[in-house]
């Protein structure tokens, strides 16, 4: 009873993540019924957002894309502290992270977190760039804002082997965060909580 076209956008819509089939079927309804001029603004939003944001080359973060370079807010900020970085798994990470107001310091997106089983090794993360990072500018501690699961903790104390011969402080978020969460599903007081109250690896 769904004509082809409509079934090839509730299929497309189904494939992001939270959107269910009901969800997937309400929201293709919506922009079809919205007429074509609403369709076509999201369709170059969604086409602008390709060229408009990029992955800052230094910390991984998302950034503004102006005149062929990456320009990140974060980095270029010189009011934010160089001597301790967070370390995360994905660049949404930093988003609340940020707007919980309690870390002011510096950023660095791994891409992952080691994972054997799957395939993913040492190698396959933004590791080289955070000890580069670590040795050449200055880094006192470093922030380990990973979930709580068996690959963070894995790639927690990998880090902190390797950080160890460096003199460096290596903490972790502390309580607050449940265990198997995600850090973009927690709220801003949540985050600051464990911000402040982070515990050292050992």
């Amino acid at each position: 009873m769904i004509p082809k076209g409509l079934q090839v956008l509730i299929s497309e819509l189904g494939k992001l993540p939270g959107i269910g089939p009901r969800s997937a079927e309400r929201l293709a309804l919506h922009l079809f019924l919205g007429g074509r001029e609403s369709s076509a603004r999201l369709g170059n939003a969604l086409l602008h957002v390709h060229e408009a944001v990029s992955l800052c080359p230094v910390c991984g973060a998302l950034c503004e894309f102006e005149n062929g370079a990456a320009k990140c807010e974060i980095c270029g900020d010189p009011s934010r502290r160089r001597d301790i970085l967070c370390v995360v798994e994905k660049a949404v990470d930093v988003m609340p992270l940020d707007k919980s107001g309690a870390f002011r310091g510096q950023y660095h997106v791994l891409g992952g977190k080691l994972s054997p089983i799957n395939g993913i090794g040492p190698e396959d993360l933004r590791l080289k760039e955070l000890f580069d990072r670590v040795k050449n500018d200055g880094v006192q501690e470093v922030l380990m804002a990973l979930g709580m699961d068996v690959e963070s903790d894995a790639t927690v104390y990998f880090i902190a082997k390797h950080l160890s011969e460096l003199g460096v402080k290596v903490s972790r978020l502390a309580q607050g965060l449940p265990a198997g969460a995600s850090l973009e599903f927690a709220d801003g007081l949540t985050l600051g909580r464990a911000i402040e109250n982070r515990l050292t690896v050992q």
